[in-house]
């Protein structure tokens, strides 16, 4: 990375607290650091928009007003600094520094693209990866490539996503593969109007980083618009729906990609896809647990299934559920009108443990992020 002498000088600041490892810089918690910290974004009661970080018994690390609402948070693989991303149709990102909270950079999407909620680092640290819509062709799909220079992210490059309305983005467990959600939604700029309803083509790909097309896979309904993720350490990838066709129409509302398979339903039952409203919001694998995770806000739902087979952990009611995350023990779910719960589903053999944590209630969006 091109650092100036200035660049060095914040940096030093920035790595308070940070070794070594392998020629990378590797970011330490200090003794007496309090655990997780939750990273999400959230409103307050006149209408402003914050990046907040918190830790899990409640302190606040810090909440960052932002001009514009934000939607999910990509973490730095290395550095305490996240990138907290605009809500569609957002042209505005916030780089954050995740012990002070300052805001390091008001990262502005390129002239004709604007942001769709979701972002990666690579494992290098140096490139980052957003979702985006060209609107001089709505709903065409680009990966923004941006590089890490200083502490500013510099857009270098753009690829296709290959479909319409890419939402959310993850690695797989090669580290240089993408999985890409693409909605299937034509949406023009500055505008969350649907144009394509009688015509859209959602798509789960996967991709190279340099934008060359692995495989592209669709479900029955082309209604049914694929919008979230999580991608296991064993490569299955989980996505959830938000179907846009009438309330009793059945459409599968999460869908399953095994190593080696096809894209396929997860085996829902019916109950608990009629509960969902016909959206789905967060989802979140426990990789150790075997576990998958699931809010439904619209039903005010949340749900914990065994991701090899099915079975039904937690289906409990649970007010605008928001953003789920895994933690050692099982899961961290927020709300926007609610309280904040953590699950516990380490023990076999034994009831799911429900606590509420000391967190502020309501106004959280739809996903969080911990870092351990």
């Amino acid at each position: 990375m091109a650092l100036t002498r200035r660049d060095l000088l914040r940096w030093s600041g920035l790595l308070t607290g940070a070794a070594t490892l392998g020629g990378l810089v590797l970011w330490q918690r200090q003794p007496g650091a309090e655990g997780p910290l939750l990273l999400s974004a959230r409103n307050d009661t006149d209408g402003h928009h914050y990046a907040v970080g918190y830790h899990l018994n409640g302190r606040k690390a810090f909440a960052t007003r932002v001009p514009e609402r934000c939607h999910a948070i990509a973490p730095h693989p290395f550095l305490p600094v996240a990138l907290f991303v605009g809500r569609r149709p957002s042209t505005e990102s916030y780089l954050v520094h995740l012990q002070s909270g300052e805001l390091l950079q008001t990262l502005h999407s390129e002239p004709d693209r604007h942001f769709y909620g979701h972002a990666v680092f690579h494992h290098s640290g140096e490139w980052l990866y957003t979702t985006e819509n060209d609107t001089t062709d709505p709903g065409r799909g680009v990966l923004g490539i941006y590089h890490m220079d200083g502490l500013q992210l510099r857009h270098h490059d753009e690829v296709p996503t290959h479909g319409i309305g890419p939402h959310e983005l993850a690695w797989m467990p090669d580290g240089d593969t993408l999985a890409v959600c693409n909605g299937g939604i034509r949406t023009e700029a500055e505008s969350r109007v649907e144009m394509n309803l009688h015509a859209m083509e959602p798509s789960l790909v996967l991709m190279q980083r340099d934008g060359q097309l692995i495989s592209k896979e669709m479900l029955a309904q082309e209604k049914n618009s694929i919008r979230h993720m999580d991608v296991a350490s064993d490569g299955t990838i989980v996505t959830g729906q938000q179907y846009m066709g009438e309330l009793y129409e059945s459409a599968p509302l999460l869908a399953i990609k095994r190593p080696g398979e096809a894209y396929r339903p997860f085996p829902l039952d019916e109950s608990q896809r009629q509960m969902m409203q016909q959206y789905t919001a967060s989802i979140a694998i426990h990789s150790e647990l075997r576990l998958l995770a699931m809010t439904a806000p619209r039903g005010n739902r949340f749900f914990v299934w065994e991701l090899d087979s099915g079975k039904t952990v937690v289906d409990t009611p649970m007010q605008d559920c928001a953003g789920v995350s895994a933690v050692q023990e099982g899961f961290v779910v927020t709300s926007g009108q609610g309280s904040c719960r953590g699950y516990d589903c380490s023990q076999q053999g034994v009831p799911v443990q429900v606590s509420h944590l000391n967190l502020p209630a309501g106004l959280w969006d739809n996903h969080a992020g911990l870092l351990a």
